[in-house]
């Protein structure tokens, strides 16, 4: 019987502790840069803070400009990430974005699994 206890409060903490990789743990780090095209709060249960990048403009294969958005969230309680977002967008230069890009979304989180945590 102590051996069975045993076992299942291993599953039980393997779980759990897979579980918190899975949800904290980070896939990859980087940053991308351009103007900043909007900054906003989201969600009817959650509110989430989502942005958007204008990477720039490239050419498609027909040679028509087309211009490529990169979607991010923000944790809501990064005030001063929100501050210098919102500044960026009022005045339209171009920022450099770090992110961490999560394991999976979550809705309560944000609406994508790249998040912003620093500005220049």
């Amino acid at each position: 019987m102590k051996i069975v206890k045993i076992v299942i409060f291993g599953i039980i903490l393997l779980s759990g502790v897979c579980g918190y990789l899975y949800y904290n743990a980070s896939y990859s780090e980087g940053f991308r840069a351009g103007a900043m095209v909007k900054i906003s709060k989201k969600g009817y249960v959650f509110k989430t803070i989502e942005g958007e990048l204008n990477l720039g403009n490239y050419f498609s294969d027909k040679g028509n400009p087309s211009t490529s958005i990169w979607s991010f969230s923000v944790d809501p309680s990064a005030d001063t990430v929100i501050k210098k977002l919102e500044e960026a967008v009022s005045s339209g230069k171009r920022v450099k974005l770090h992110y961490k890009e999560m394991y999976t979304q979550f809705s309560w989180r944000g609406d994508t699994k790249y998040f912003v945590y620093k500005v220049e």
